[in-house]
């Protein structure tokens, strides 16, 4: 059998939000957003603020990090899945975990105290570095772009 049907990992600080929602899902094709968490898997009024943001025929799961390398493969083909992590270090668990992560693309990461931004909508410390670099070695194409028709560029050359 087949892996899942993955269309896309993003890596947003906001996780379902307008661009996400729209612009995103749209421009993949997606009919599932998944959102791998263990914050938001716990907390039922982010998860219906999120809902809100999608098209009523868009579904949403929103599972612990465990959860999702636990059941990810058993995804039907039909499931044209968009993932969706808060940041680096979850996609870097779930790759190491066995999701099928060949493509990150790194949307937003805020930029808070002790990081350096690299870029309009993404900031980062030594530890992010070391979960990027970390990526790349497990063979995962890196693109920082806010938004689908903007032209992407690996994060590796900007750290």
């Amino acid at each position: 059998m087949s892996g899942p049907n993955l269309l896309l990992t993003r890596i947003d600080n906001r996780l379902i939000h307008g661009q996400v929602g729209v612009t995103w899902v749209n421009h993949l094709g997606a009919n599932l957003v998944v959102v791998a968490n263990d914050k938001v898997a716990e907390d039922e009024v982010q998860q219906n603020l999120m809902d809100m943001v999608l098209p009523d025929v868009i579904q949403t799961r929103f599972f612990t990090l465990q959860k999702t390398i636990d059941i990810i493969h058993k995804a039907a083909p039909r499931q044209k899945i968009f993932l969706v992590v808060r940041d680096v270090h979850d996609a870097l668990t779930l790759k190491e975990g066995g999701v099928p992560i060949d493509h990150l693309n790194i949307g937003n990461m805020h930029y808070e105290e002790g990081k350096k931004q690299i870029s309009s909508t993404v900031s980062v410390d030594d530890q992010d570095i070391k979960a990027f670099k970390r990526l790349g070695e497990l063979g995962v194409e890196l693109d920082l772009r806010r938004v689908p028709d903007e032209r992407g560029q690996n994060i590796l050359d900007l750290l």
